[in-house]
């Protein structure tokens, strides 16, 4: 789940993190309140959307009095704001924060990750920070630092300093740095945290830190840890398909093709897209249905496949476990074709835990689909019938 700025400063603020002054406003008249209240003469408006790139689209405004902020705080809520990482159609602002300009002698930039290659928590960061960082990576991986720790998330004594000192920050700035590092570490534990990425990451000219501006995302199958970040989604940055298979305990994502995939687990759903794409397949979706799942929760999940006009046919690549039979997902795929009009070619491969009642369910659906061998069959079977030359 992705958060907000303000939702991230507000965790982060209990952690230690040094923040600059701010509130989130939802019209300009609450944006010049929340100015108000702020200390010093120069302020920035930054629109809340959830993407990249606020700055060069136009959607960070730094202004010199109050009257400013509620004019620039005007001109954000409601515009469409348009970011490389948005696409074309761009995210609604619906929301501006507000905090006191800090200025910047140097930027910072400083993060926590699941490093993937060793399944560890680690630190990283560059010397230089800015909205470019990532294009700058890519181009000279050398620039950004990493500091894999130890499984329980404490760092090796005496590694903090030096991670610091990696990355610029020397000096009186190393305790301060170590700290910083120290609390960020602690809210990504704390909080099932998936990324904390802040940049910049300001050095003051009286040799202090401060977080100018915080990415953060939560773990979406640890919310249940976390019930007083219920509300912190914000529906309406999210695709309201993506949404309501959530809310059916399936994770899905629509993509472009016309192969609708139904699988249980997402490691099996990677591999199932990799043997379609092999074969000339191009999946309409990836949906993992998870553990938690019930019967209902498949059928709406497969509600959203058969509301897909692009797709033309159905894989369905189970393979049962203690908590998630095949004949769940079966009696699912039987209540939501009951209940639709729309009908497709349906190939399907159960393995595992009632399998094979899972078949039965289906024929007892009155259901006409295709029964698959393995994987490798499914996957060719399904390909035959929307792309015959491919076979």
């Amino acid at each position: 789940m992705n958060l907000h700025e303000y939702q991230a400063k507000d965790l982060l603020s209990g952690f230690g993190v040094p923040l600059p002054a701010g509130d989130v406003a939802q019209s300009s008249s609450a944006a010049q309140n929340v100015a108000r209240r702020l200390p010093g003469e120069r302020y920035v408006v930054k629109a809340q959307v959830q993407a990249g790139g606020r700055g060069r689209a136009g959607g960070v405004k730094i202004v010199d009095s109050v009257a400013e902020v509620r004019q620039a705080a005007e001109d954000l809520l409601g515009q469409t704001l348009v970011t490389e990482q948005t696409g074309p159609e761009g995210r609604s602002v619906r929301a501006v924060y507000v905090e006191e300009a800090i200025a910047s002698e140097r930027d910072i930039y400083v993060a926590v990750l699941v490093d993937r290659q060793s399944g560890r928590v680690a630190l990283i960061g560059a010397k230089q920070g800015g909205e470019d960082i990532e294009e700058r990576a890519a181009a000279n991986p050398s620039i950004i630092h990493t500091l894999l720790l130890k499984p329980d998330g404490v760092p090796v004594k005496g590694t903090f300093p030096a991670f610091a000192k990696k990355i610029g920050l020397t000096g009186p700035l190393s305790a301060k740095a170590v700290k910083l590092f120290e609390g960020l570490i602690s809210a990504f534990l704390k909080n099932d945290a998936s990324l904390i990425e802040i940049n910049p990451l300001a050095v003051t000219a009286s040799n202090d830190l401060v977080a100018l501006d915080v990415k953060m995302v939560i773990d979406d199958n640890a919310l249940f840890r976390h019930p007083e970040m219920r509300n912190f989604r914000d529906r309406d940055e999210l695709d309201p398909v993506e949404l309501q298979a959530q809310e059916n305990e399936i994770n899905y994502v629509r993509m472009d093709g016309d192969i609708g995939v139904v699988v249980n687990g997402a490691g099996l759903a990677l591999a199932t897209h990799d043997m379609l794409s092999d074969v000339g397949g191009v999946p309409a979706n990836f949906m993992d249905i998870r553990t938690t799942a019930t019967s209902l929760d498949i059928a709406a999940g497969f509600d959203l496949l058969l509301s897909n006009p692009n797709v033309a046919a159905v894989l369905v690549n189970v393979h049962g476990g203690g908590m998630q039979r095949c004949d769940t997902i079966a009696e699912g795929i039987g209540i939501s074709m009951k209940r639709n009009d729309r009908t497709v070619p349906l190939v399907v491969r159960f393995a595992g835990n009632n399998a094979d009642y899972g078949h039965t369910l289906l024929r007892n659906y009155g259901i006409a689909y295709t029964e698959a061998q393995d994987m490798g069959d499914g996957i060719e079977r399904v390909v035959a019938l929307v792309r015959p030359e491919a076979a």
